[in-house]
Order: C-alpha cells, then structure tokens, then sequence
C-alpha cells in the first residue's frame, strides 16, 4: 500500500511490518524516484518491509544560481572545502532521525 505525504513516500508491508528502509534521493529528486524500485526487489511479503522515501526540503542551492529545489543541504561551491553547509545537514539529519525513531 502507497502512501504520499509532502515528505515522504511511503510503502507500507503487505503483512506485517518487521522493519523499514529508508532510502533517501539525490539533489534535486523526490521521493518517488526510487518508487518504482521496490517490486523490482523481488523481495518476500513475510519479510514485512516498509519503504521509507523521505522528500528533502526546497530550499536554494548555492551552486545551482540558488534555484529552489529539493536538496538535503546547501551546496555552496565546486570546492570540497567550501561545499557543504553545516546547519541544512544537521536540519536534514535530525528529520532522518525523526523517520528513525517513529
């Protein structure tokens, strides 16, 4: 079964649930990229998976002419020293978390 939310895709077990996989998008993606996937898989209903496709938030991307879009963090430069941007990782972490926990 096929839930949408605004931030994630969700697909629940057919019986069952006994455990879950969080599968997270590249820049710019959503959650429905990696949808089509999950019968690809083959796996067994008794295994009881859920699939967990968190959608990142929109929010401008440095490196792209600060283009809204759906990114897990800023990347603020082509250079590995300047490109990552601490306070949208940890904003991204802690929902990563929050998906965890429930």
């Amino acid at each position: 079964m096929l839930f949408e939310q605004d931030d994630a895709v969700i697909i629940e077990p057919q019986g069952t649930h006994k455990a879950s996989i969080i599968w997270l998008h590249g820049l710019g993606a959503d959650g429905h990229d990696f949808e089509a996937i999950v019968p690809e898989l083959r796996l067994s209903a008794i295994l009881g998976i859920r699939f967990i496709f968190p959608n990142a938030p929109i929010r401008p991307i440095t490196i792209n002419g600060k283009a809204e879009m759906r990114g897990w963090y800023d990347i603020k430069s082509s250079n590995l020293r300047e490109m990552e941007d601490i306070n949208s990782i940890i904003e991204s972490s802690d929902l990563i978390h929050n998906y965890i926990d429930t």
